[in-house]
C-alpha cells in the first residue's frame, strides 16, 4: 500500500515540478477550459500543451470532459489530497524535531539552570 502511495507522490510531485503544467492547474484552479484556452498564453504547440496536460491526468490532476466537439480540462483537486498529508505530516514531524532541538539547545547553554 505505502509503494502505491510512494508511486503516486512521486507521479503528482514530478508533473507540479514544471512551471508550465503549475501554471495550467492553477488556471484550471478557476474552472474548466479548453486545450486551445490553456495554450494561448505559452509560446508553444498545442501539441505541447496536450503533453503537459497528459502528465497531469497521468497522476490524477487534470481529467478532460466531452462537451459536443470539445474535450475541456478539468481540475481534479482530489488528487492533491495526498500531497497535502504528505506535506502536513512532513511538516509536523519538522516542527516536533525543531521544538525538542530547541529544548535541548536550551538546557545544554552555559548559565542555564542545568549546566549552572
Amino acid at each position: 500500500m505505502q509503494s502505491v502511495l510512494d508511486d503516486r507522490l512521486d507521479a503528482l510531485f514530478t508533473a507540479l515540478s514544471d512551471r508550465t503544467r503549475r501554471d495550467i492547474v492553477a488556471r484550471l484552479s478557476a474552472g474548466e477550459a479548453t486545450v486551445k484556452e490553456l495554450a494561448e498564453p505559452y509560446a508553444m504547440s498545442l501539441q505541447a500543451v496536450s503533453q503537459h496536460i497528459g502528465v497531469l491526468e497521468r497522476c490524477g490532476l487534470v481529467s478532460r470532459g466531452r462537451h459536443r466537439q470539445t474535450r475541456p480540462c478539468r481540475l481534479e483537486p482530489g488528487a492533491l489530497e495526498a500531497a497535502n498529508a504528505w506535506i502536513e505530516e512532513s511538516r509536523r514531524t519538522w516542527s516536533e524535531r525543531m521544538d525538542r532541538l530547541e529544548e535541548h539547545l536550551a538546557r545544554v547553554r552555559p548559565g542555564s539552570e542545568e549546566g549552572a
